[in-house]
């Protein structure tokens, strides 16, 4: 598994960990209509999914604007910020904050995300909620960059994962 810590302080995970080339795992996650949502439900598309520990968070919140801020002009490619947060959150979440490209998912019912993509964190105060990374899975559900953000409370390599969904809408 990677090496996560929080402030400092090791990190466990659970599941398995990703790497690129891997096939993207299926999922099945609640949208804030309370749909579900799986990785087949957008075949042939290119997404990003963010995941972060929870929106009612600074460095969660500004990460899931700035995906929301980078979607509305890359159509071609779908943005989705995923977590532990009920859906009824993220719907506030989205509201607030005027996030209309981004979608945001719940992984509240199961920890079968979390397991399968290698981020749910197991013990200590943060139990069963989901480690900061970004997966971009290409057209073809592989994926095309996984980073596992070595401290949780930073952000993301923005670019990478921004200049790896542009390569996979090339493809």
């Amino acid at each position: 598994m990677p090496s996560v810590v929080f402030k400092g302080e090791p990190v466990n995970l659970a599941g398995t960990e990703l790497s690129a080339g891997d096939t993207a795992p299926e999922f099945h996650l609640q949208n804030n209509a309370l749909e579900e949502v799986s990785l087949k439900s957008k075949p042939g598309r290119v997404r990003v999914l963010a995941v972060v520990p929870s929106l009612d968070t600074s460095v969660c919140s500004l990460e899931s604007k700035r995906f929301n801020d980078e979607a509305a002009g890359m159509s071609e490619v779908d943005f989705y910020s995923i977590s532990m947060d009920l859906p009824f959150a993220n719907k506030r979440w989205c509201g607030a904050e005027e996030a209309e490209h981004l979608v945001t998912l719940s992984a509240h019912r199961s920890e079968e995300f979390g397991q399968n993509y290698g981020c749910l964190i197991s013990g200590g105060p943060l139990d069963r909620i989901l480690t900061r990374a970004v997966f971009v899975v290409g057209k073809d559900d592989v994926l095309k960059h996984v980073e596992y953000c070595p401290e949780i409370a930073e952000h993301p390599n923005y670019d990478a994962a921004l200049d790896a969904a542009k390569a996979a809408v090339a493809e």
